[in-house]
């Protein structure tokens, strides 16, 4: 950059604007950068190297002998969306301080979350609110996306996220 040219207010040396800085509380670094990576990782495992386990415990009625080549293919795909999940969370969201990005992110993994508790609808309205029913996948499907979707919400409606009731102060760009 030229000397007589003076970058804009809040622009990095690569010309890109700085978003909002903030303070990641403890537990929201905890759950969005460790636990449920981590479980993302684990549903990842079992959908493409336990095939068979997953879908017994998806639904045991149902779940085949054999394994047909589609139900296996799918399965393949839904451990790689779980890797992208893992990593998208983990990475991505380690890599920035810009709370834009951090909700940008949250939001589109609350509507996942939305999705992935609507998929289970097949099994009986029951299954959203009887633990007492529920088997380990069952753990992972609802409860703990209930956990994950509420942290998000909570996320999103800036609970946790300012100290003394100081709502954080974005920088203005020239």
């Amino acid at each position: 950059m030229a000397s007589d040219q003076q970058a804009p207010a809040g622009a990095t040396a690569a010309n890109q604007p700085q978003g909002s800085a903030f303070s990641l509380p403890l537990l929201y670094r905890v759950f969005f950068l460790l636990i449920e990576p981590l479980s993302a990782l684990l549903g990842a495992y079992y959908a493409y190297f336990d095939k068979k386990a997953y879908l017994e415990l998806t639904h045991a009625a149902s779940a085949p002998v054999t394994i047909p080549l589609g139900t296996s293919i799918v399965l393949s795909q839904l451990a790689n969306l779980y890797l992208f999940f893992a990593i998208n969370e983990a990475l991505v969201l380690r890599s920035t301080s810009d709370i834009r990005v951090w909700k940008t992110v949250l939001f589109c993994l609350l509507i996942g979350d939305f999705g992935h508790l609507y998929t289970v609808r097949e099994s009986g309205l029951n299954i959203y609110w009887s633990p007492s029913t529920w088997n380990a996948i069952d753990w992972g499907n609802i409860p703990f996306v209930y956990l994950g979707a509420s942290m998000r919400i909570a996320f999103l409606a800036d609970v946790g996220l300012y100290k003394s009731g100081k709502r954080l102060q974005k920088k203005r760009t020239a």
